[in-house]
């Protein structure tokens, strides 16, 4: 089995195999696909593919970005590779670690995250590191709207119905002023949270040319007499998975529960759009109350720095956090509750 990278859109054949792979993935996601080079969100950062091939068929896909001297497949919410279940699953991870190394082999630090359920062993023989993350909160589907409501735990349908009876009202954004009311929402949230907003902040002209990608992204808005208080981002691959990718909210009206009832009707929209997983991007209380199963996610990374810094770091912060575990209850929560207050500072 070989392997080719690619940095631009693939072409017109390669793009036809590509797509035919993914009709047999069990549950392709829009970063597996070739529109992962359309992402606006992208430039400038060096987005790659790696695709295992056997006999002109793609077998396996990696994706990834590649700023500075790092290496990315991925987030800890998010993995970027899959590999055909009816090919040789061994020999595809084997590709494409190949075609990772060959596109990274002067970068200081490679990450690549993969769901438990498809570890990589070929990451591991070549000195890759492994961890496994939290993961998150995934659903499956195609039990049904009804039935997937009756897993939420009891005070998220309490507060689902709280926000219909308190008028809230959930629609998708179809004009400009409802992409330019969302993106409002987007800069006073990233405002509010300080440092705790993650990312580079997105100005109007990209937020709005990423929010125009309809064939695999949907935003969500929640309105109160009118006026957008939350929105919520979900990509997609048809047929395949839906992600919660981005919530942000006005602090003022959280107490009406725009985020409950936002994620519920973007459940609903995906039923019925014949999408098969729901994954909430992480597992923290408010989304482990949608019910549904845990998954973990692997993290693999091959660090390459002046005394492997980052490796260093891990166990440094690991070591701290057994400390704080062994504490008293009352004083662990105090210095978690600071440690908050410091990252907003």
């Amino acid at each position: 089995m070989n392997f080719t990278v690619l940095r631009e859109f693939p072409s017109n054949e390669l793009e036809r195999a590509w797509r035919d792979y993914l009709t047999r993935v069990e549950c392709p996601s829009h970063y597996d696909a070739p529109e992962f080079f359309l992402e606006p969100l992208f430039a400038g950062r060096q987005p790659f593919a790696v695709l295992a091939i056997e006999d002109e068929r793609v077998r396996g896909v990696v994706t990834g970005l590649h700023p500075d001297q790092h290496v990315m497949c991925g987030l800890p919410s998010r993995p970027q590779i899959s590999v055909d279940p009816t090919g040789n699953s061994e020999a595809a991870l084997e590709a494409l670690a190949q075609g990772l190394l060959t596109d990274g082999p002067s970068a200081a630090l490679l990450s690549v995250y993969t769901w438990r359920f498809l570890p990589l062993p070929p990451l591991s023989a070549r000195g890759f590191q492994s961890r496994e993350l939290p993961g998150n909160v995934v659903l499956d589907l195609t039990l049904g709207p009804d039935a997937l409501f009756n897993q939420f735990t009891k005070d998220r349908r309490r507060n689902i119905r709280f926000a219909e009876k308190n008028g809230v009202e959930v629609s998708e954004a179809v004009t400009a002023q409802d992409i330019a009311e969302a993106h409002a929402v987007y800069s006073a949230w990233r405002q509010r949270r300080g440092k705790e907003a993650r990312g580079l902040s997105l100005s109007f002209e990209l937020y709005e040319k990423a929010m125009s990608l309809k064939g695999n992204r949907r935003l969500f808005l929640a309105r109160v007499s009118g006026r957008v208080v939350a929105t919520n981002i979900f990509r997609f691959f048809p047929n395949g998975l839906f992600e919660s990718s981005a919530n942000t909210s006005l602090e003022e009206f959280i107490h009406l529960k725009p985020n409950d009832l936002l994620q519920w009707r973007g459940i609903e929209w995906a039923c019925r759009n014949g999408l098969r997983r729901h994954s909430l991007g992480g597992s923290h209380q408010f989304l482990l109350r949608f019910g549904g199963t845990v998954v973990p996610i692997l993290h693999y990374r091959l660090d390459r720095t002046w005394l492997h810094r980052h490796d260093l770091r891990d166990k440094v912060e690991s070591a701290g956090r057994r400390v704080v575990r062994s504490l008293p209850p009352a004083v662990e929560k105090s210095l978690r509750i600071l440690a908050s207050k410091q990252k907003r500072t």
